[in-house]
């Protein structure tokens, strides 16, 4: 964590020797970290300063926080999820962007913005850490956090993270490209009430026919050609995997 460091940091003259001195910092802990001869994941937790993610892994970062803390709100977890745009080609297997933990199960949020919440981790490629109390999880909470299918996009063997396709106003469609060839997408609407949302399948990848399977209705839908619509409820999600 930054925040011992802070306070020296401050003391020096400009931005530049500032972000040298957190780098060194970042990297002597590095080193002492290889001394040890253990297999340990190595997280900067800087908050998305200096953009982390373009220098992370050059101090043995395996990954880093890329925003300020998360809370349990839909307008926070939103506002850090969906800014995760455009950071897909800075993430690789062993070195990922961390948008802060889940707050699945906490209790300020729908279960369609919690749904929302692990979907878009999970496209996102990131750590999946529970936030919550596992002592005290509910049926609900469960299904949502335990979900197989939504897990495995996460932890795809590609470790590709996923990005933004389209945003047309508060409807947002995202994709992950999947090993064998398969597409995570996933159909957000961030409005306050139930809208269509279409997407167009070659915006995705398949230009022709795919198929498709819904990951939290854990449904095959079957053949699709061309588009697919589906009603997305306020501040929800449909999240599907499509296939050859």
């Amino acid at each position: 964590d930054l925040c011992s460091l802070q306070p020296i940091m401050k003391k020096e003259p400009s931005p530049e020797k500032q972000l040298l001195l957190m780098q060194q910092a970042y990297e002597k802990m590095h080193q002492a970290l290889l001394k040890t001869h253990r297999p340990i994941v190595y997280s900067l937790c800087q908050y998305g300063k200096d953009d982390v993610w373009k220098w992370g892994p050059k101090v043995g970062g395996n990954l880093w926080r890329t925003t300020g803390d998360v809370s349990d709100n839909y307008a926070r977890m939103s506002e850090i999820g969906f800014s995760q745009a455009g950071l897909s080609k800075y993430a690789a297997p062993g070195h990922w962007n961390d948008p802060d933990m889940l707050e699945v199960g906490n209790g300020h949020m729908s279960v369609d913005e919690y749904r929302t919440h692990m979907s878009l981790w999970a496209i996102l490629a990131a750590p999946l850490l529970a936030g919550n109390d596992l002592s005290k999880m509910d049926d609900t909470t469960k299904s949502i956090l335990m979900n197989k299918e939504v897990i495995a996009v996460d932890q795809d063997r590609m470790g590709k993270q996923g990005d933004r396709v389209n945003a047309t106003g508060e409807f947002e469609i995202w994709m992950k490209p999947l090993s064998g060839g398969a597409k995570a997408i996933a159909l957000f609407n961030r409005s306050e009430h139930a809208h269509d949302i279409t997407v167009q399948l070659a915006s995705v990848g398949f230009p022709g026919s795919t198929h498709a399977r819904d990951l939290w209705l854990h449904k095959d839908l079957g053949i699709l050609r061309s588009s697919y619509t589906a009603t997305v409820p306020a501040h929800g999600v449909v999240m599907l995997r499509l296939s050859k």
